[in-house]
């Protein structure tokens, strides 16, 4: 079980060069804007505003790099699809992510997040594809447990499993920012990762 002593936030970068140093090993969080990846980030680090949530998605328009027990590093990857912002910005944010992916050797693994009440969107499906063909270890936590009964649980995951061609629906993760359910889990994951 990883004890969570510190979490910081370090970086906000859109180029390579404002990546910062030091070698530390990288899990990076990936997913549609509004999905609550700040929501989780605050859960699962135990710090309720370290990563800004806000009403509108789209808000987080850069890789943001929060530091965790001197360690290791979670960061959080621009929201993709969300359809008011510009598609300018929307490129930008791509090729943005694909400089990241591409370069940043110290990564160790993705968690794509989707929203447990929809199906997979085509962007989610790509992200997904793509992190495959680039064989990036990819974990998918489904979020928003708590909007949803848990005997409904099953059939959303089933659902999001065969959008995203993942073949054991067992290793997808209800989380829910709310309740806490998924922490335990996520917490194992990233231990067997070999973070502490």
């Amino acid at each position: 079980m990883i004890i969570i002593r510190k979490a910081e936030y370090v970086a906000s970068a859109v180029k390579y060069e404002q990546y910062p140093t030091g070698g530390l090993p990288e899990i990076a969080m990936a997913g549609r804007s509004n999905v609550g990846k700040s929501s989780l980030i605050n859960r699962f680090l135990g710090r309720r505003n370290l990563a800004r949530t806000g009403n509108t998605p789209g808000k987080t328009q850069t890789l943001n790099f929060y530091r965790v027990n001197d360690a290791w590093f979670l960061v959080d990857l621009p929201g993709y699809g969300y359809a008011k912002v510009a598609k300018s910005v929307n490129a930008q944010w791509g090729s943005m992510m694909e400089t990241y992916f591409k370069k940043r050797e110290f990564l160790k693994a993705v968690i794509q997040i989707v929203d447990i009440r929809h199906a997979p969107s085509r962007e989610d499906m790509e992200m997904h594809r793509w992190l495959r063909m680039r064989q990036v270890p990819t974990m998918v936590v489904a979020t928003k447990a708590d909007k949803i009964s848990r005997g409904q649980w099953s059939k959303h995951l089933t659902i999001i499993a065969k959008s995203l061609e993942i073949e054991d629906v067992s290793v997808i993760l209800p989380f829910s920012a709310q309740t806490g359910v998924g922490v335990e889990d996520l917490n194992e994951a990233f231990e067997e990762m070999g973070l502490t």
